[in-house]
């Protein structure tokens, strides 16, 4: 499905929702650099939906720590599309901004989009801390489950990856809640055990 001439009225609306809809199928193409299984790469979507399954599962022990509500919902949404600007990016050649793609769906959807976007991107919001702890959390989780290791990445100074570096990554992201620090040491230590990560 491309891009094509857009009515205005009703029917622009559903070519522009049709059309975005068929950005956010193609999710499925676009690989990581993790697996998500030993045999292959995960997927965008397969990411992004893990994210808003951690987001649930976790939904409760996040609001006992905040010691507030939280608002699932909201959590939920910036996991499903936190990735869209990078499949915007690709397809436009685009990099930096803000994502074109979304001024243009119809109201009030473009603008919920756009919000979502910034509120992750900034992440002013404990929501959006969290999601983004989550998302930190995911690539060391799917290393460890499937044997891939960090033999592929190097930090900046080119050495090899190693639980010190790892720390240096994810800690100041994971550490907006207590639960995921700890669920993303055990991981780390996991790791380190297995003989997937140099101590």
């Amino acid at each position: 499905m491309s891009e094509m001439y857009v009515p205005h009225g009703a029917a622009g609306d559903r070519r522009r929702l049709f059309d975005f809809i068929a950005l956010t199928a193609r999710l499925r193409e676009t690989e990581r650099a993790n697996n998500a299984t030993p045999e292959r790469k995960e997927s965008v979507a397969e990411h992004s939906w893990h994210l808003a399954m951690v987001s649930w599962i976790l939904h409760a022990e996040f609001e006992r720590e905040a010691g507030q509500r939280l608002d699932l919902t909201k959590m939920l949404k910036l996991c499903l599309m936190h990735d869209l600007v990078e499949m915007d990016a690709v397809e436009r050649g685009a990099a930096g901004g803000e994502p074109p793609r979304f001024a243009s769906l119809p109201a009030p959807l473009g603008a919920e989009l756009l919000a979502l976007w910034r509120e992750y991107e900034e992440g002013r919001t404990p929501e959006a801390c969290l999601v983004r702890g989550v998302d930190r959390l995911n690539p060391t989780l799917m290393r460890c489950l499937t044997g891939q290791g960090w033999d592929d990445m190097a930090t900046d100074s080119h050495a090899p990856v190693d639980a010190e570096a790892l720390d240096g990554l994810n800690l100041p992201r994971v550490a907006v809640s207590e639960t995921l620090r700890a669920l993303y040491e055990e991981i780390r230590d996991a790791s380190v055990e297995g003989g997937l990560l140099p101590p």
